[in-house]
């Protein structure tokens, strides 16, 4: 793992918890992180970007993450916080949620991304680390799962979405059905598409 050992300046430093957020871009639901702690002693083959697995794949990987990880958690962000502070700040706040919850404190959090969350710990922010670096790759495959599942269950309350299949995100049909049956209680309203919407009614 070399990316990893030149993050860590080759020395030992402890548990590396791995942090990722989906979920900024659609238009409806909670923006869904997890932290993951991997067991050095149980690597997991097939760790990648979430975004490049197929869902039956990231299934499968996520229930191994979730049986041979030293520890996981997920953190949350409701559509009313994302309202409130914007997606950017959701997301971070998301994110420290779940590192927060982590059962075993890390020596070393490494996040997806540009930025770190307001945490305690020593953090690093890795531009695509969900490709790179393994722990966050666990990371990005549970909250992607974890969100995926979200959008099924409200795809049971609110049919008429098409959520099972665009998972919130402002896909034509998304905004189609926005058109003829409103917006949810769930839908972020200082999203463009929600908003114009609102100001029509």
């Amino acid at each position: 793992m070399p990316l990893l050992s030149s993050i860590t300046d080759n020395r030992d430093v402890g548990l590396i918890a791995g942090v990722d957020e989906v979920g900024r871009g659609p238009l409806i639901g909670a923006v869904v992180a997890a932290a993951v702690i991997l067991d050095p002693a149980k690597p997991i083959e097939g760790l990648t970007d979430s975004k490049k697995l197929s869902e039956k794949k990231r299934e499968q990987l996520a229930e191994q993450i979730r049986a041979q990880a030293l520890a996981w958690a997920i953190g949350r962000a409701e559509a009313e916080e994302i309202d409130r502070i914007n997606i950017l700040q959701a997301s971070l706040l998301a994110m420290q949620r779940a590192v927060l919850q982590l059962a075993i404190q890390p020596d070393l959090v490494l996040v997806d991304g540009n930025r770190c969350p307001r945490l305690s710990l020593p953090c690093r922010a890795i531009v695509k680390g969900d490709l790179l670096v393994p722990c966050i790759s666990a990371a990005s495959i549970l909250a992607k799962v974890a969100r995926d599942q979200e959008m099924l269950e409200m795809d049971r309350r609110y049919p008429h979405y098409g959520l099972a299949q665009h998972k919130g995100y402002p896909t034509a049909a998304h905004l189609a059905a926005i058109e003829i049956h409103g917006i949810a209680p769930e839908h972020r309203r200082s999203f463009g598409p929600i908003k114009k919407r609102l100001a029509e009614e």
